[in-house]
């Protein structure tokens, strides 16, 4: 086994590693405060809609609901479905916290995001030994930076009347996008004939999904759809 195998990750090393993440939120966060402040929340709302909600996706989402004056329980329902990817994310990387207390674990659940995410099974992949720790110096670095991007957005968004002049409405979309990209590199390098076959369920489920239902509840159930893809070939 190789020293980056059993090497310890501390704290510290999730802070470096999220650097990354970093610098992505940083313009993600702006064009959010950016487009909060067009749909006439105080800074004070996006402070707390960034602090409690803490979901890009969410975030753009809500601020378009509130421009079209949706009801209350609509906005509820909706964030809620399209937040409901993390309870798949938490529960494919659980396991590999089991030894440490349930605090820990409602922790790292608490704060684990696409981005984060991301880092983690990127992680994992080159069999990295990733600890608690170091994934709490990963979370909270990249929940203070949003917060805080956020909040510079919404200052600027003063002086930015109309976001969708500079695209400002496609960032979080540009992100996904090279998230995406990022997260599927390593397994078709590794696994091609697998990973394309799950992508390819993914893709198509999704296409004919959304003919008949919503499109939040058609990337939910093409997600469990590939997610269910993926299991089968892998105990094949």
């Amino acid at each position: 086994m190789n020293n980056q195998s059993t090497q310890t990750s501390s704290f510290s090393d999730g802070i470096r590693d999220c650097i990354p993440t970093v610098m992505g939120y940083l313009g993600i966060g702006i064009a959010m405060g950016i487009v909060g402040k067009s749909a006439h929340l105080a800074i004070w709302q996006i402070f707390l809609m960034s602090t409690f909600v803490y979901a890009g996706s969410a975030q753009f989402i809500l601020c378009g609901l509130i421009l079209i004056g949706a009801p209350v329980l609509s906005i509820v329902f909706t964030i809620f479905l399209v937040n409901l990817r993390h309870l798949l994310m938490s529960l494919s990387v659980a396991h590999y916290f089991k030894e440490d207390s349930l605090v820990n674990g409602i922790a790292i659940g608490t704060l684990l995001t696409d981005e984060s995410y991301g880092v983690l099974t990127a992680a994992l992949a080159k069999e990295k030994n990733v600890t608690s720790n170091w994934m709490h110096g990963l979370n909270i670095t990249a929940y203070l930076v949003w917060i805080l991007s956020t909040i510079l957005g919404a200052l600027l968004g003063n002086f930015i009347p109309d976001p969708t002049i500079f695209g400002f409405d496609f960032a979080l979309t540009a992100m996904f996008l090279g998230l995406f990209l990022f997260q599927v590199q390593l397994p078709l390098k590794k696994r091609k004939n697998k990973t394309l076959i799950i992508l390819a369920v993914t893709s198509i489920s999704l296409f004919l999904l959304m003919r008949f239902v919503t499109a939040e509840l058609s990337v939910i159930l093409s997600t469990l759809f590939g997610c269910l893809t993926g299991v089968l070939i892998n105990n094949e």
